[in-house]
């Protein structure tokens, strides 16, 4: 018989957070590994479109409804020349890629990039070189991609057969320039000067443009969060955002300790929000800083692997972890924590999207499949669009050996008022029981019941492979609306995703 546990929330229309911005169901593509070619771009694949794009892939990526997608890096951005991308592809330079050790032949750059996203219906967040360059390599790329024609530049990209400009609005200063490990490492300072000169020269090229400054590398950063305050000193009044970063792993094997680590994540979006709001008051500014968490996913699989790879191959396989179905709970709740807290973060990138600690993997000349990760961010992404709204829960706890009163219920509500429709995502951390959770849901008492999505297994370490999806979702039918209140029934160690609609009048 299974062992119950029992939670309670209280949803209302009225208890909003923020609209979501779309913007944080972003993904990453860094020129590593196979992340671009093997991954995105196979001109000899079978499925290989006029431009050498994988349309297997292109057909996931727009499943999944990808609004946004950060490029070219990630470490490599640090010793990038993005002059080297563009023009004829026979006489673009082969390059000694310096953070992966790799040989970059740039055979996929700006252009090709940017004609990517658009035929997976997706921005892109150009990220530009602050570690070898800075601000005129970056005012002639916004030059490059957004002006309309006329200039030196902007001409150049039309001789490149692109006549339109690309639009690309959301730039990155520079990649976790405060890292030991990055080319052109910046103490805050001279982040802060070089970001907010760049930032400078940049708008007036553009004055469209959003822009993204570099916070911490991650939150067990010695410096952080002095770094955010000290750069922010610069760059406020420039960028519209800072930037987060953040991967977690179960290094100790301990599941329990792992699934609480969302609480980790939460502190650290409270805490580069409270140091923006410092530096708002400080500065006497009107201006809201936001948060942009453009690298967030789990990463520690491949890790040994990855020291056994040959230096200076040409896409060797880097970063490649395979998930496990514990992992596709932690995203989830990584997702719904994003979620709560969208009031301010207003763009993330899950790190990355193809083959490179990612939701799809693909074979070279074969075929592709989903990993466990894929279906949170694919049902998050599809259906928790919306008004994010500020449950109240009152859900039994857990100690565990890094955190203490961890609820078993993780969750995060959407409403969408357009679609008449309200959203809740789940994940039960209880490793043995189910959570039978009572809702009120006062507010909603036309809703009915559409679906209750679970993913579900009894082996935590149960991995996808190209030959079998052994982690996928199905429905249930235990969960049930009666007398204004959803009961809805969470397996143990699961993660829901428990839809309601409006009836419609006949």
């Amino acid at each position: 018989m299974t062992n119950t546990n029992k939670a309670k929330m209280i949803i209302d229309k009225s208890f909003k957070i923020a609209e979501i911005d779309r913007r944080i169901y972003g993904s990453f593509i860094e020129q590593l590994g196979r992340a671009v070619y093997g991954g995105i771009y196979e001109p000899s694949h079978p499925t290989a479109d006029e431009d050498g794009f994988r349309q297997d892939v292109m057909e996931l990526v727009k499943e999944m409804q990808v609004p946004i997608i950060r490029y070219p890096g990630g470490n490599m951005l640090s010793a990038y020349n993005w002059e080297d991308g563009i023009g004829p592809k026979e006489s673009r330079p082969r390059r000694l890629e310096l953070a992966w050790r790799s040989l970059e032949t740039n055979e996929v750059g700006t252009d090709e990039f940017a004609a990517w996203a658009k035929k997976v219906n997706a921005e892109v967040m150009m990220a530009v070189n602050l570690g070898t360059r800075g601000i005129d390599a970056a005012r002639n790329l916004v030059e490059y991609c957004n002006h309309p024609g006329g200039t030196y530049w902007s001409d150049l990209r039309k001789e490149h057969g692109y006549h339109d400009p690309h639009g690309i609005k959301v730039w990155c200063l520079g990649n976790e320039m405060d890292g030991p490990w990055q080319i052109g490492m910046k103490t805050a300072y001279e982040y802060g000067r070089l970001a907010a000169e760049t930032a400078k020269a940049m708008k007036l090229a553009d004055p469209s443009l959003e822009l993204v400054s570099c916070g911490s590398s991650g939150s067990g950063m010695a410096t952080f969060p002095q770094w955010e305050a000290e750069t922010l000193e610069h760059t406020y009044e420039y960028a519209d955002y800072i930037s987060l970063h953040q991967y977690y792993g179960n290094r100790d094997n301990d599941t329990a300790n792992y699934l609480a680590s969302t609480l980790d994540m939460d502190n650290f979006i409270k805490t580069v929000t409270a140091t923006c709001d410092y530096i708002k008051a400080k500065k006497r500014s009107k201006k809201t800083m936001n948060l942009s968490f453009d690298e967030w996913n789990v990463w520690f699989h491949s890790n040994d692997q990855d020291k056994k790879v040959d230096p200076w191959s040409f896409a060797p396989s880097l970063l490649e972890d395979i998930y496990t179905f514990e992992d596709a709970l932690l995203v989830g709740s990584m997702l719904n924590t994003l979620l709560k807290h969208s009031d301010r973060v207003k763009m993330a990138c899950m790190a990355q999207l193809v083959n490179v600690i990612a939701p799809i993997m693909t074979e070279t000349g074969g075929g592709i499949w989903k990993q466990p990760i894929f279906y949170p961010y694919y049902y998050t992404s599809v259906y928790g669009r919306g008004t994010a709204l500020h449950s109240i829960v009152d859900s039994p706890k857990y100690d565990s050996k890094d955190f203490t009163d961890v609820p078993y219920l993780d969750q995060a509500v959407v409403f969408n008022e357009e679609n008449e429709e309200l959203v809740i995502f789940a994940v039960n951390r209880h490793l043995e029981n189910q959570l039978l959770t009572e809702v009120d849901i006062r507010s909603f008492e036309d809703y009915q019941l559409v679906e209750h999505v679970v993913l579900e297994n009894d082996n935590l370490k149960a991995q996808n492979s190209i030959n079998e999806q052994i982690v996928k979702p199905h429905t249930r039918s235990e969960s049930f609306i009666e007398n204004g209140s959803l009961t809805a029934v969470l397996p143990k160690a699961s993660w829901n995703m428990v839809r309601l609609k409006k009836l419609k009048q006949s």
